[in-house]
């Protein structure tokens, strides 16, 4: 099955994403770009759950930067602020939803939210032998949700290649654009869940939440 609909506690983990979108009460509508031959069976699923926003589904493409602009198409057109969501990041807080969408009410183009960098980094030759060690000092691992002005975004998608896969987030594409993303502090449970590892790690988050009555 999709990635996006194993179960995390048994719920799919897209659920748990809409759910943290929806959390905030600065989202008022979520779109859910799902593949050709699963979206009417998510959007059944999703029909099943009760959220705090909006949620649509739509027919998403053959890459993220397809399915991203497929989903701005679908948005209604008094939204002037996009969030840009991993299903793959279920147990993001509510609180860094908020503080990125803020953020681009605060007058800022594009924002992401990321993480100071803990391990050594070392920059490797074609050989495998280190050529010397990055100072990880203003390094940042970045997370989703991204946010941006719409305009902004949509420029972003009407202006890259279709053909080229190398940008590997939204704001990639911005930075493109010569325009600055702003980056705020993100959270440790907004990991990405692509390992049996992160499964583990995902459930005791969710455990951890339960005990404290957090869901």
């Amino acid at each position: 099955m999709p990635k996006a609909l194993r179960p995390l506690g048994g719920i799919p983990m897209l659920v748990h994403a809409v759910r943290a979108l929806a959390a905030s009460r600065i989202v008022d509508i979520v779109v859910v770009a799902a593949p050709e031959d699963s979206a009417e069976m998510v959007a059944a699923m999703l029909a099943e759950q009760s959220f705090q926003a909006e949620v649509v589904v739509v027919t998403g493409g053959d890459t993220r930067q397809d399915s991203v602009a497929r989903a701005l198409l679908t948005l209604p057109d008094d939204v002037d602020v996009v969030l840009v969501h991993d299903a793959a990041r279920p147990l993001v807080p509510v609180e860094v939803v908020t503080a990125v969408a803020a953020a681009v009410r605060a007058g800022n183009d594009a924002v992401v939210p990321g993480l100071p960098v803990v391990d050594t980094i070392k920059r490797v030759d074609a050989s495998s032998d280190v050529e010397c060690t990055v100072d990880r000092a203003p390094l940042r691992a970045i997370q989703t949700p991204q946010g941006f002005r719409r305009q902004v975004l949509q420029h972003a998608h009407a202006s890259a290649d279709p053909g080229d896969g190398s940008a590997t987030d939204d704001a990639g594409l911005v930075e493109r654009l010569g325009l600055r993303v702003h980056v705020v502090p993100g959270h440790e449970e907004a990991f990405k869940v692509t390992r049996p590892f992160d499964v583990v790690m995902a459930e005791a988050v969710l455990a951890r939440r339960r005990a404290a009555g957090a869901i």
